[in-house]
């Protein structure tokens, strides 16, 4: 990600500041960033106001408008962050639980939920007609989530019925099992990578499943002056279509990407999961979720296994399929009506990067895979 936003930065006023003499710093190469130590060591004696208001929120506000931003100390002072609760459905046995609109988190409930009418225990995770499947149960989900996937205080967003068995039913009608459906529109319920994650378990099964990411690589790359950070780039994900409830909107949350999860099995944890990725995560949890819960694989197995991913979050989007998925099952899949590609090396890095805990229900133990994607590892203290 510094390689790759190096050119972004050199763009923005304060850039060097993330730099060393103007680039990126060589595998090995301490970089000290002392201006962000400050902000830190500002917020830890003055707490919010440490940083939304004050010198800080000055420095945010001045860079912006220096660009021709809107944004002002007034709004970063208004701001309120929110605690929110987790929205869940029942998978086989198991409880899923992901973070609620205006995150995304509802694409991979809605996914899991239609793929609860089918045996999958009994397929071969590496064949043509399960990775059928799970494709079909995502497309359906993308319809509905780029719809519903909005800023709660501006739009009522029809959860209960969202998640409903009733409504899984109705929009399981639409998986053909012998060919792809790239003409799909989101339903009607009635009423009723710069991406880090972890994964933290102790020993008497509390988790903490975290995931931060400023979006697309060092963010806006707009850094406020001696602060040490970029400014987040999330507004991208607003529609600019006039109706649409995620519209461009003042003081309006945008459809945001970063869902952490975690599963419970008769209200205990069964496992802290996250895959980063941006549109890629949502099928990374059902993809490696599938293979835990229905395959019985351990957590490095289903993070080892190739996957596939629905381009851009699009309901018609091309399907990228990883380099060891099969020729046979790329093929059939393509005879299905899939337009496939196949993507190799370091362009595999667009399947997601995910890590797993899981815990033993009857004995505690627990049980960690790092995706082999990206750097990170399972460590055990």
């Amino acid at each position: 990600a510094w390689i790759g936003g190096v050119g972004k930065l050199r763009k923005m006023p304060n850039g060097t500041e993330l730099l060393i003499n103007g680039a990126p710093p060589e595998p090995g190469q301490l970089f000290k960033n002392e201006h962000l130590a400050r902000v830190f060591e500002r917020i830890a004696t003055v707490g919010k106001d440490g940083f939304y208001n004050g010198e800080i929120a000055s420095k945010i506000a001045h860079v912006v408008q220096d660009l021709g931003g809107k944004l002002t100390m007034e709004d970063l002072s208004a701001h309120e962050s929110s605690f929110v609760d987790p929205v869940s459905i029942s998978y086989r046995a198991f409880d899923v639980h992901e973070i609620p609109p205006n995150g995304q988190g509802i694409t991979a409930l809605l996914a899991l939920n239609i793929l609860n009418g089918f045996d999958l225990g009994t397929m071969d995770p590496s064949s043509h007609e399960y990775i059928h499947l799970l494709v079909e149960s995502l497309r359906i989900a993308f319809a509905d989530a780029g719809w519903f996937v909005a800023d709660p205080d501006f739009h009522d967003i029809p959860l209960g019925p969202l998640l409903s068995d009733e409504y899984a039913a109705e929009r399981r009608t639409l998986i053909d099992q012998g060919k792809t459906n790239l003409d799909i529109h989101h339903g009607e319920p009635v009423e009723g990578s710069d991406t880090v994650y972890l994964s933290v378990v102790d020993g008497k099964g509390n988790a903490c499943s975290f995931i931060n990411s400023n979006y697309m690589a060092f963010g806006t790359g707009i850094i406020p002056e001696n602060c040490g950070f970029v400014l987040q780039n999330r507004g991208c994900n607003f529609s600019l279509e006039p109706g649409h409830p995620n519209r461009l909107e003042p003081k309006k949350r945008p459809y945001h990407t970063i869902i952490p999860a975690i599963s419970t099995l008769d209200g205990e944890l069964y496992a802290c999961f996250g895959v980063m990725g941006g549109f890629m995560q949502p099928q990374g949890h059902v993809q490696v979720f599938s293979r835990l819960v229905d395959h019985g694989q351990d957590p490095q197995a289903a993070l080892d296994a190739p996957r596939f991913c629905i381009e851009g979050g699009n309901p018609s989007g091309v399907l990228l399929l990883e380099e060891s998925v099969s020729t046979k099952t790329a093929v059939a899949l393509k005879t299905m009506g899939h337009e496939t590609r196949m993507v190799s090396g370091m362009g595999r890095s667009v399947f997601g990067r995910g890590q797993i805990i899981t815990r033993d229900p009857g004995t505690g133990v627990l049980w960690g895979g790092s995706d082999p994607r990206s750097d990170g590892c399972a460590i055990g203290l």
